[in-house]
């Protein structure tokens, strides 16, 4: 009688079993570890808009936390925490002959202590500090208090005692603060209104006037190099001459107007006290905006959150980026990948194309096929030095040489230096592996028989691959695009050295003509994290910053996937009949 075979243990359960609850445990703890990620940064991201309350803290005399002579300190809780330090103690020797000699050891003690957040690091010349719990003897929320955003040095926690008006009126506070907190609130408001017209003159008008001036002087500067001009060219340096001095008549009007806006912004002075006592003034064109925080209820909470939240996405940066928004950011990026995508999708589809379908199988291809695989091994910041060789060095240099000579003369490089087209370009280059396999799989996967057919009828191999091949593949092909565009608006090592920078004055797309400018620098999401986190003078400060402009690049990307996807099914939808 023969054994019979069986794929199950002695126990009862199949063989390999085991194994498939492995990988479920190893599935289940990767997105536990995604989760766990994302709910780190969002909850890190939103709060940074969200308003927290004041805390006014009184510590005994001679306690370990005060510093510089300070006792009484205001901030907002950052955390809590138990820490524990090594204490040198002193203890008589147990010997009743040596009971004049003493032991010395270090033993462990443990505390409670809290970081606040301080504010005013012009004054503290820091921005947290901690201090002991049980050197605190008093801890108040005071409603009076303001935290308000300042043009520089941070947010300020203080309170405002006194307005100086621009006529030199003295508004106080302690005599009717009903009507000084509606005057201060008109002040700020106006000031913020007048900061906006000085930007809008600054930015869109002078702006304008330097870019026109700057093209000007390079063109006088190629004619200042030139042994001899002809009489055309004389005629020329005289136009170009007259044009300058009519944009610097411009250029000085505008300037006047900026100027008198902004000692408008000056002239009108606020008198604040902070929490130690110590009092001091700022030009109400310095305060951006303030709010009470102790004062507000959950409504008012959302209103500051939902007003916070959109001027950092749609303002500009400030304070070393530290402070402000992150629009030019946020746009750069956006513009980058967009260039990026346009780039990579068509050459990659083309290299698929050819290697799938019209190209011999043999040692050649599948030599191809590796090192396509092995490119999307190297390294992005070998892709960023190729870039800066390739792109920037010659591609951008010969551009120069053919259509801006005279700039080139001057040695005022257009294309010769990184730009967002060249970043865009270097990325492409970057996931176009990512593109080429992910195309080649989508085209493997039409059926043979779609091509049989379509050729049986007549068509050319030309016309199977236009209308059947290609359009059952888009879902395919999108996927390759979607993961491409996904590492691409991530990616900080290559831009480093093909265009991005910390701060760009002016956006690739403006109203100046010719509108789109693919050859300016341009600012990065990724980037900005970098700069902010480790740049900055200040780098616990930014850590909030860091943890909301990684929020919004990570929506960003959500984003990009999300409408690539949403176009992938619906094209699916229409080609349910094939492999896919």
């Amino acid at each position: 009688m023969s054994r019979d075979i069986s794929d199950k243990t002695r126990t009862g359960v199949p063989k390999g079993e085991v194994w498939v609850w492995f990988t479920s445990l190893g599935l289940t703890l990767g997105l536990s570890m995604v989760l766990v990620l994302f709910g780190l940064i969002l909850v890190r991201g939103l709060s940074y808009f969200w308003p927290v309350p004041i805390v006014q803290i009184e510590l005994q005399e001679g306690s370990e936390s005060a510093f510089l002579g300070m006792h009484r300190f205001a901030g907002a809780v950052a955390k809590t925490q138990q820490r524990t330090e090594r204490v040198l103690v002193e203890s008589p020797e147990a010997d009743a002959a040596e009971a004049d000699r003493t032991v010395r050891e270090t033993i462990p003690d443990t505390f409670a202590e809290i970081q606040l957040f301080l504010g005013n690091r012009d004054y503290y010349g820091q921005s947290f500090r901690y201090f002991r719990d049980e050197d605190v003897v008093g801890r108040t929320r005071p409603e009076a208090i303001i935290r308000a955003e300042r043009r520089a040095e941070g947010d300020g926690i203080f309170y405002a005692r006194e307005l100086v008006l621009e006529d030199g009126r003295v508004v106080k506070r302690a005599e009717d603060v009903d009507r000084f907190e509606s005057e201060l609130d008109r002040l700020v408001g106006e000031a913020r209104h007048r900061r906006a017209e000085i930007n809008r003159i600054d930015r869109r008008h002078i702006g304008r006037i330097n870019l026109e001036m700057s093209d000007i002087e390079v063109e006088l500067r190629y004619f200042r190099r030139q042994d001899r001009l002809t009489s055309e060219e004389e005629s020329r340096v005289q136009e170009l001459r007259e044009r300058r001095d009519e944009l610097q008549r411009r250029y000085e009007r505008l300037e006047t107007q900026s100027d008198a806006l902004k000692r408008t912004n000056e002239s009108i002075r606020l008198r604040y006290e902070r929490a130690d006592g110590s009092r001091d003034e700022m030009a109400i064109g310095d305060l951006y905006r303030f709010h009470y925080p102790n004062r507000l209820g959950v409504s008012g909470r959302i209103q500051t959150f939902m007003i916070r939240a959109w001027e950092f996405v749609s303002g500009y940066p400030r304070d070393a980026n530290m402070d402000g928004g992150i629009f030019p950011a946020i746009f750069g990026t956006f513009l980058m990948t967009l260039i990026m995508s346009i780039a990579v999708t068509p050459f990659g589809v083309i290299a698929a194309v050819y290697l799938r379908e019209y190209a011999k199988q043999g040692p050649v291809v599948r030599s191809v096929r590796i090192a396509v695989n092995n490119l999307a091994g190297v390294p992005s910041i070998v892709f960023g030095v190729f870039g800066l060789g390739f792109f920037v060095y010659l591609m951008g240099g010969t551009i120069d040489s053919i259509f801006y000579p005279r700039a080139q003369e001057a040695g005022v490089p257009t294309f010769g230096t990184g730009g967002i087209l060249w970043a865009g370009l270097t990325l492409a280059l970057l996931n176009l592996p990512v593109v080429i396999v992910a195309t080649e799989e989508a085209l493997a996967a039409v059926s043979r028989g779609v091509r049989e057919g379509s050729l049986a009828c007549g068509a050319s191999k030309w016309q199977t691959i236009q209308r059947l091949v290609l359009p059952a593949s888009l879902p395919g092909i999108l996927t390759g695009m979607i993961l491409a565009m996904a590492r691409g608006a991530g990616e900080v090592a290559p831009l480093m050295l093909v265009g991005v920078v910390a701060l760009a004055p002016n956006l690739p797309v403006d109203g100046t003509f010719p509108f789109i400018h693919l050859e300016r620098k341009f600012m990065h999401l990724g980037f900005h994290i970098y700069d902010v986190g480790f740049q900055s003078p200040d780098s616990e400060a930014a850590i909030p910053t860091v943890f909301a402009t990684t929020l919004v690049l990570i929506i960003l990307i959500v984003i990009f996937n999300l409408s690539a996807i949403l176009i992938r099914n619906h094209i699916r939808r229409k080609h349910q009949g094939s492999a896919f």
